[in-house]
């Protein structure tokens, strides 16, 4: 009878235990990010899951519209996701977002008002500044003499086999239509087609079609020029003397990366836990000095300012720019901006 008593227990037990397994995992100890490739310390990570308990399922993607895709399809559990400003303007429109409770994140304060209320997200409802920066030409000074001034650099028949373009679907076709001085948003469906007709002749030149891979080929002297996110250029700098970084003269884009919670989020105090933790100044200071790109977390800046390689790079004198044009939504042009680029991908 006792053992028959210590059976029932075990049992109880073993249920007991099973169910509030179960319950822990209901109650969202878990968290999905999906961000850029190369676009946090890791450690912060493990430093997150320590304090909270949460285990962190991170993944990563190369360009929006591949992240747009994967969100838009469904089934993706993703939490927290970081797109760019005219991605996250169309997942507005879209109702792919969830409307943010601000006050749920203490640390929203240590964001600068200049980085807050952007076109993209006018009433600062949906989004979180997480990182900003400029694109521009990143050269070697070795392979190219003259500082470049132009984007018509990267069809100069010169540097043949020795330029990589940026496998990006609206940086790309943005180059070449502010090359032929045109808006880095037209609709204009002639200054669309010279832009795609200026990349299909321009592939004849291109070594390759890279995003996370720019650094790398620049650093290791593969080619001579390609265009880069301000914070990619800062790593190659630091890694080989011979680079250096411009802003055309024709301008370019500044743009605006922010966390964001899908609408179909399981998990979303977890989200807002994770959120808050990357807006402490240490830890968003820690993020970029990791990464090299520019922290719109004004108290995380005062932590970096004394040590910043290449600042006039990271942090530009805007009014220097007057041509630099925030990325917008292309709405009913997405298609237009999609068939452009694989025209140009598939052309021989």
């Amino acid at each position: 009878m006792k053992r028959f008593k210590i059976l029932i227990c075990l049992i109880i037990s073993v249920v007991l235990l099973g169910g509030c397994g179960k319950n822990k995992d209901i109650a969202g100890e878990k968290l999905y990010v999906y961000n850029w490739g190369e676009y946090i310390d890791e450690s912060i990570l493990k430093d997150f899951e320590k304090e909270t308990g949460i285990k962190v399922i991170y993944e990563t993607f190369t360009q929006n519209e591949d992240m747009y895709m994967r969100i838009k399809e469904g089934g993706s559990n993703y939490d927290v996701v970081v797109p760019s400003d005219y991605m996250i303007e169309r997942m507005i429109s879209e109702d792919m977002l969830m409307e943010m409770d601000m006050s749920k994140l203490s640390n929203f304060k240590n964001i600068g008002e200049d980085y807050l209320n952007m076109e993209y997200d006018p009433e600062q409802k949906y989004s979180v500044p997480y990182f900003w920066g400029t694109v521009g030409i990143l050269y070697n000074k070795k392979m190219v003499k003259e500082k470049p001034e132009s984007w018509s650099v990267l069809w100069d028949k010169k540097y043949k086999d020795n330029i990589i373009m940026m496998d990006s679907t609206r940086d790309s076709i943005g180059i070449a239509l502010i090359k032929d001085g045109y808006s880095m948003n037209s609709r204009n469906m002639k200054e669309l087609e010279q832009a795609k007709n200026d990349l299909i002749e321009q592939k004849k030149i291109v070594m390759a079609y890279l995003v996370d891979e720019i650094k790398s080929q620049m650093v290791n002297e593969e080619a001579a020029l390609a265009p880069v996110y301000t914070g990619d250029a800062i790593v190659a700098m630091n890694e080989n003397e011979n680079l250096d970084y411009v802003i055309p003269k024709e301008g370019s884009n500044i743009w605006f990366d922010a966390m964001v919670i899908p609408k179909e989020a399981k998990n979303v105090e977890n989200a807002y836990k994770f959120i808050d933790y990357v807006l402490r100044p240490e830890v968003s200071a820690k993020i970029a000095e990791y990464v090299e790109y520019s922290t719109p977390n004004t108290e995380a800046y005062k932590l970096l300012e004394n040590d910043l390689n290449f600042k006039e790079v990271a942090y530009p004198d805007l009014s220097q720019y007057p041509n630099l044009e925030v990325f917008k939504n292309p709405s009913d042009y997405n298609k237009v901006f999609t068939d452009i680029w694989a025209e140009v991908k598939a052309a021989r």
